[in-house]
């Protein structure tokens, strides 16, 4: 019996003596599926895990074997599916005013049904499109795109549209829009006064023009029906006599 027991233990030893492999840890990017719904499916291998659906990553950490696993099922799951198309976005940047002589282009025809919609809700009397920006993603991928105005000798001003992501329903009906930003950079011109001491006591003032910048713009996460043109937001160009409106249209491809 105790030579049985002492086999026994010889046999274990080597497997008693064995060193548990450290953890490792991975970070791997996401070019199709969502990050959360990635983890929960990842759950199954006990791994430490994290995500961030903007930058869609996902981090693990665990045992090397279910790491490269993990890894293995992640590269099976991150492919293209049925609802993953290609998006267009365009974002009208439209300024109001009373004034006749407003700066801007002639609003496009196919958007006088929603400067009608802006004329009975507010009483500004001319409409003008300073800019208009449009970008294609993929479902699910961000996106930005920029623009520069047409507005004169001097520093340009200029225009940004970028987000998030945006996502198909899968009836194609609503396209959502996550982490939306529009904004103009306009440029104005400063006067200050330089003083110079001089005789007496007095002083002489010599004037110095400087170029500062005001942007306006809108930040949001917004539902937009295929194909429909939606007023995203209303913000201030140059106070409150002239309002900036963005104007937004989405198709899925």
């Amino acid at each position: 019996m105790k030579r049985l027991f002492l086999a026994l233990l010889i046999y274990a030893l080597p497997c008693l003596a064995q060193p548990v492999p450290a953890p490792v840890q991975k970070i791997i990017m996401l070019k199709y599926a969502e990050p959360n719904a990635v983890q929960r499916l990842l759950q199954v291998f006990n791994l430490s895990m994290q995500t961030d659906s903007r930058m869609k990553v996902i981090s693990i950490s665990g045992l090397p074997d279910r790491v490269s696993a993990a890894e293995a099922a992640i590269k099976a799951l991150d492919v293209p599916s049925a609802q993953q198309k290609d998006i267009e976005l365009t974002v009208y940047f439209i300024v109001g005013s009373d004034k006749e002589n407003l700066t801007g282009n002639a609003v496009p025809q196919d958007l006088q049904s929603v400067i009608s919609q802006l004329k009975s809700a507010f009483a500004f009397k001319n409409y003008r499109m300073l800019d208009a920006l449009t970008l294609r993603t993929r479902s699910g991928a961000d996106a930005s795109t920029s623009g520069v105005l047409n507005s004169g000798p001097g520093a340009p001003a200029t225009s940004e549209f970028k987000i998030h992501a945006a996502t198909v329903t899968e009836d194609g009906a609503t396209i959502r829009i996550d982490g939306l930003h529009a904004a103009l950079r306009m440029p104005f011109t400063v006067t200050k006064g330089v003083q110079a001491a001089a005789r007496g006591g007095s002083f002489s003032g010599a004037a110095e023009r400087q170029v500062q910048y005001a942007q306006s713009g809108i930040d949001q996460d917004i539902d937009v029906k295929e194909g429909q043109k939606v007023v995203v937001g209303r913000t201030s160009l140059e106070g409150p006599d002239k309002p900036l409106f963005l104007v937004l249209m989405a198709h899925a491809l």
